[in-house]
């Protein structure tokens, strides 16, 4: 395996002073944080229009699209122009929101109005998505793209939380037609930006034009032939289903278990999300010379904090949140940048719709195991049996000697 050059369009400047990728990655932590508004608003009129198991299905109904039509949207990447497609569908999503702010002002919100705007941000999500995914190869020197994944995931996660830190606000204050006003308003930016501002700098391959099963058909035909490239994505699609459990459903059981208390898991979270910003920063202050290697030993380390989640005290349930929260951040960074610079470039949309879909898919599986797990025996053990998978599963790229070697720099 080594890194794909894609054929240069324009030479960029280097990322420290690339204004125009700098610009883009404010434009995009921005859409974040209206995105955080909106979803917030969504689930609090949800909840205050319905049953608890009607709210949920609505926060939820946009999942199953997305997860059905994902696969379909790696194909449009793969073929089409990206900011075209990022451009259509964003003006879509800002369509939507008008729509519902609109029928809001006309008349109080209804489930169906509420299950119309998720099902719709699902579908364009899944088209929306696997294009974005391939823009900062567009964008920056596969050399650039740890400095490039770590300043725009570090910006994404203030730009959520400061969102969500703001969205309670804007809901009780505005409705729903305030918060889908401002969710409107950052796409419209968006839009703007990919439509004036936003230009490629390098040419990646484009998939032949062929019947759209045919291409998700060979998009996992290629898993297969590359066989790097499909531990990076059984990586990517599992990142999250250790951690996921522990974190979501597993800090609340402890709290409660040991009379904590609520406000103990919104420490647990707050020091999870610290962590996880300083983790993706500090890739862009200290990078590793071997990004993927570094990233899955990181993980490794992830797997543990997640089994002392199950039974250290207090001090140590917050140390622990800290850690796997650096941990997520740091390998984030680098295994997503090295996904990037290293796959088939005509079939990147496709690898990243894959990745995506795997968690959307077993991640319910993942939670409900854990629940399941702690209902039934000993609540340490989930904990432990999630930490110990994620740990052993590392094993296998931290074997292969293309992740050892592999680096990024080389190609600076």
């Amino acid at each position: 395996m080594s890194v794909i050059e894609p054929r240069q369009l324009h030479a960029p400047p280097v990322f420290r002073r690339d204004t125009a990728v700098h610009a883009w990655i404010a434009v995009k932590a921005l859409s974040d944080a209206g995105d955080a508004i909106w979803m917030i608003a969504l689930a609090w009129t949800a909840v205050q229009i319905a049953s608890p198991a009607v709210a949920g299905l609505i926060i939820a109904a946009g999942t199953v699209p997305r997860a059905m039509i994902l696969l379909f949207g790696g194909v449009i990447a793969d073929r089409a122009n990206a900011r075209r497609v990022m451009i259509l569908f964003n003006a879509l999503r800002v369509v939507v929101l008008i729509a519902v702010a609109l029928w809001v002002l006309a008349t109080p919100p209804s489930v169906a109005v509420l299950l119309f705007a998720a099902i719709a941000f699902g579908v364009c999500d899944a088209f929306y998505e696997p294009s974005a995914s391939t823009i900062g190869r567009q964008m920056v020197r596969p050399s650039d793209l740890p400095s490039y994944s770590a300043v725009s995931q570090t910006a994404t996660r203030l730009g959520t939380m400061g969102g969500a830190a703001a969205g309670g606000v804007l809901v009780a204050h505005l409705g729903l037609t305030g918060s889908a006003s401002v969710n409107a308003l950052t796409f419209a930016l968006v839009v703007a930006f990919i439509a004036i501002w936003l230009r490629p700098r390098f040419a990646l391959a484009r998939a032949d034009r062929e019947p759209t099963l045919r291409g998700i058909s060979r998009g996992f035909a290629h898993l297969r032939h590359a066989p790097t490239t499909r531990t990076l994505v059984i990586a990517l699609s599992g990142l999250n289903l250790a951690v996921g459990p522990a974190v979501g459903i597993g800090l609340a059981l402890r709290a409660s278990d040991e009379d904590w208390g609520a406000p103990a898991v919104g420490l647990f979270e707050a020091l999870l999300g610290l962590g996880a910003a300083l983790g993706a920063v500090s890739v862009a202050r200290w990078r590793p010379h071997r990004e993927a290697y570094a990233g899955f030993w990181a993980l490794v380390v992830q797997g543990a904090g997640i089994a002392a989640l199950g039974f250290s005290p207090f001090w140590g349930v917050a140390a622990a949140a800290f850690v796997i929260g650096a941990t997520a951040g740091f390998a984030s960074v680098l295994l997503s940048s090295t996904f990037a610079a290293t796959v088939d470039t005509a079939y990147l949309g496709r690898m990243s719709s894959i990745t995506r879909l795997g968690d959307d898919c077993l991640m319910p599986l993942a939670m409900a195991a854990f629940g399941a797990l702690a209902s039934a025996i000993a609540l340490w053990v989930p904990f432990a049996l999630y930490g110990a998978a994620m740990a052993a599963i590392m094993i296998l790229p931290l074997r292969n000697r293309t992740f050892r070697t592999l680096s990024l720099r080389q190609q600076a």
